[in-house]
C-alpha cells in the first residue's frame, strides 16, 4: 500500500488524472514521487502481494495486501491465498486510460446486440466483476541498417517475343521499429493478447511501482527469445511493402526473397533491445460447469475482445420466428415435388455432419492450445521442434484465428436452407436427365462415410464425451431419405414423412452443434503449475 504523504491513507492511481489520489484527503500525487522505502533501496525488484488461486493455481500480484476475493483466469468465487514476494522490475509500462465506467459501457453496447447470449452476461452485478490488470509484454527493438539489396524484373512485348529486363536494386536502408509486443505470460492467450491490439508503445513510461497501486499484475513466465523471429518478420514484410511502394520502384516486378532469412540479409535486421513492460488488461471472466469463457477490453484504446455463449432456447426461439415466414414465402412463390425436398432434407444433413465434425477439430486444437506459443514454451521450452511448426503453420496462414463471433452468422442453418433448396432443385434437374438419383444419393453417401471417419477420429483425439454422437443425427436422417429414394414408393405421402423425419433428425445435430459451439466459445478451466518468473528473473 502507498501511503498520502499530507494524512497515511490509501492512495490509488487515478485514470481520469494520471495521478495518484488519496481517497480520505482527496489530494493528488506524481507516481514518481511516491515510493515505499523499499522502492528506493532495490532499483531491480520491488515488493509485492501474490495472490494464487487455490483451484487453479493461478497468480497475480497486487501492491496492497487486501483479500482477493474471485480468481480471473478460472472465474471462481473464493479468497485467494496471499503471500509477499519480490518481483523483476518491468523496464516499461502502459497506464490504464480506459476507466472501469468506460469498460463496463463499451461491453454492454457490445453484449447488447448479441441476441442469444445467456442473460447473466448482461447482468450489471456480473459486469461489475472487471478487474483491472497489467499484463507482462515483451516489447522488440529492431533495426534495418545496410546497403538493400534486390532483385526486380520489367517484362515487355516486341512482336511475337517477350523479353523481360532484370535489375539490380540497390539503396541504403535506415528503419527502426520501436516497442514490437508479444505478451510474457503463459496464461494469458496469445490469441486474446492480439484481439485486443494493439497498443500505442509511444505512451510507454518508466515503469514505477506506484502505477500498480489499486490493480493487479500477472507475472512474466516466458522467456523473451520467444518471439524474436515474430517481431523480424513483422518488420521484415513493412519494409519490403514500403519498399515495393517506393516512387522509385514503381514499375518493377520486385523477386519476393525466399524466407524471412534472406529478407534480414537483404535489409541488415536485427533485434537491438528487448525490454519488459505492463500493458493494462481489463479482464473479465464467465464461468460454467468446467468450462470458462473471456471477455478482455485494452485497457489503453478500449478496444474488445469477447468470446460470446449462446442461449439454446433463445436461439431457437429466434429461428423459429424467422423461419415461418420464410418457409410461407417459398411456399408461395416456388412449388417442389416430392423427391426434390427429400433431396433437400439429405443435403442439409450432410452439411450439418461437416459443420459438426470442424467444430469438433477446433475444439481439439483450442484446448490443446495449439495457437497459444506462450503456453506451449513454458511446456515444452522456448526453442522446442514442435513451437517451430507452429509458428511456420501460422505464418503460411496468415494471422492467428480470433475470436470468434457467432453473431456473424446469426441463423446460419436459415440461410443454408434456402441454398440447399435451390442446390437440391439443380441436383434433382441433374438426376432427372440421367433418370437415376442414384449418382447423387451416390455422393451424400460417400460424404456421409468420410466425414463419419475423421469425425470418430478426432472425437478420439480431442476426447471429448458423446462427441460422435454429434453427427448420429444427420447420418440418420441420411439414411431415412436414402432409403425412401431407394425403394421409390408411389404415394407422395412417404416422401414427406420422410423429409419430415430427416429434418427432425438433423435438428438433432443443428442442437449439438450450437453445444459444440459453446464448447469452442470458452475454455478449460486453466490448471497452472506453481509460477514466478524464473525465466524473467535471470533475463
Amino acid at each position: 500500500m502507498y501511503e498520502c504523504p499530507n494524512c497515511g491513507g490509501n492512495l490509488r492511481f487515478d485514470i481520469p488524472s494520471q495521478m495518484l489520489a488519496c481517497d480520505f484527503c482527496h489530494t493528488y500525487h506524481d507516481p514518481y514521487s511516491v515510493t515505499k522505502e523499499h522502492d528506493a533501496v532495490e532499483q531491480d525488484m520491488y515488493n509485492v502481494t501474490v495472490f494464487t488461486c487455490p483451484q487453479c493455481g493461478g497468480e497475480i500480484l497486487s501492491t496492497e495486501n487486501s483479500a482477493a476475493e474471485f480468481c480471473s483466469f478460472c472465474g471462481a468465487s473464493t479468497i485467494l491465498t496471499s503471500r509477499i514476494s519480490k518481483e523483476k522490475r518491468p523496464n516499461y509500462i502502459i497506464p490504464f486510460k480506459k476507466t472501469k465506467d468506460d469498460c463496463k459501457n463499451a461491453y454492454e453496447k457490445f453484449v447488447k446486440h448479441a441476441l442469444f447470449a445467456p442473460k447473466e452476461l448482461k447482468d450489471p452485478q456480473y459486469l461489475d466483476r472487471f478487474r483491472g490488470i497489467y499484463m507482462p509484454y515483451w516489447a522488440y527493438y529492431v533495426t534495418q541498417e545496410g546497403e538493400l539489396n534486390l532483385q526486380g524484373k520489367k517484362e515487355y512485348r516486341k512482336g511475337d517475343y517477350l523479353y523481360t529486363d532484370t535489375y539490380h536494386l540497390g539503396g541504403h536502408m535506415h528503419s527502426y521499429y520501436k516497442g514490437l509486443s508479444y505478451d510474457a505470460s503463459s496464461s494469458f492467450s496469445d490469441t486474446i493478447s492480439q484481439n485486443i491490439a494493439p497498443y500505442d508503445v509511444r505512451e510507454m513510461k518508466a515503469f514505477t511501482p506506484s502505477y500498480l497501486s489499486g490493480f493487479y499484475a500477472d507475472t512474466a513466465d516466458v522467456d523473451g527469445s520467444l518471439y524474436r523471429d515474430d517481431a523480424i518478420q513483422v518488420a521484415n514484410k513493412h519494409s519490403y511493402d514500403s519498399v515495393k511502394s517506393l516512387p522509385a520502384f514503381h514499375g518493377f516486378n520486385i523477386s519476393t526473397p525466399p524466407n524471412s532469412f534472406s529478407l534480414s540479409s537483404a535489409f541488415g535486421t536485427d533485434i537491438k533491445q528487448t525490454d519488459s513492460a505492463m500493458f493494462p488488461v481489463w479482464f473479465l471472466s464467465y464461468r460454467k460447469g468446467n468450462r470458462v469463457s473471456y471477455a478482455t477490453v485494452n485497457g489503453q484504446t478500449g478496444k474488445i475482445a469477447a468470446d460470446l455463449p449462446v442461449d439454446i432456447g433463445k436461439y431457437f426461439l429466434g429461428s423459429l420466428i424467422l423461419a415461418l415466414p420464410l418457409f410461407i414465402i417459398l411456399n408461395l412463390f416456388f412449388t417442389f415435388k416430392p423427391m426434390i425436398t427429400l433431396m433437400c432434407s439429405s443435403i442439409l444433413a450432410l452439411i450439418a455432419a461437416i459443420i459438426y465434425v470442424a467444430e469438433l477439430s477446433q475444439i481439439q486444437k483450442r484446448d490443446a492450445k495449439e495457437d497459444d506459443l506462450g503456453y506451449l514454451s513454458k511446456k515444452e521450452g522456448p526453442n522446442s521442434f514442435h513451437i517451430d511448426q507452429k509458428r511456420q503453420k501460422q505464418r503460411k496462414s496468415g494471422t492467428q484465428k480470433g475470436f470468434r463471433n457467432f453473431f456473424n452468422v446469426v441463423n446460419i442453418f436459415i440461410v443454408i436452407w434456402l441454398c440447399v433448396t435451390f442446390l437440391g432443385a439443380f441436383l434433382a434437374l441433374v438426376s432427372s436427365l440421367l433418370h437415376s438419383a442414384f449418382l447423387i444419393y451416390g455422393i451424400i453417401f460417400i460424404g456421409a462415410a468420410i466425414t463419419t471417419i475423421y469425425g470418430i477420429k478426432i472425437s478420439q483425439k480431442a476426447d471429448l464425451k458423446n462427441g460422435v454422437l454429434g453427427f448420429i443425427g444427420s447420418l440418420a436422417a441420411i439414411a431415412i431419405s436414402g432409403f425412401i429414394a431407394l425403394i421409390n414408393p408411389v404415394s407422395d405421402l412417404f416422401y414427406y414423412g420422410g423429409t419430415i423425419a430427416s429434418y427432425l433428425a438433423t435438428l438433432f445435430t443443428l442442437l449439438s452443434i450450437i453445444q459444440k459451439y459453446n464448447i469452442l466459445a470458452s475454455q478449460k478451466l486453466p490448471q497452472f503449475e506453481k509460477r514466478g518468473g524464473e525465466e524473467y528473473e535471470n533475463h
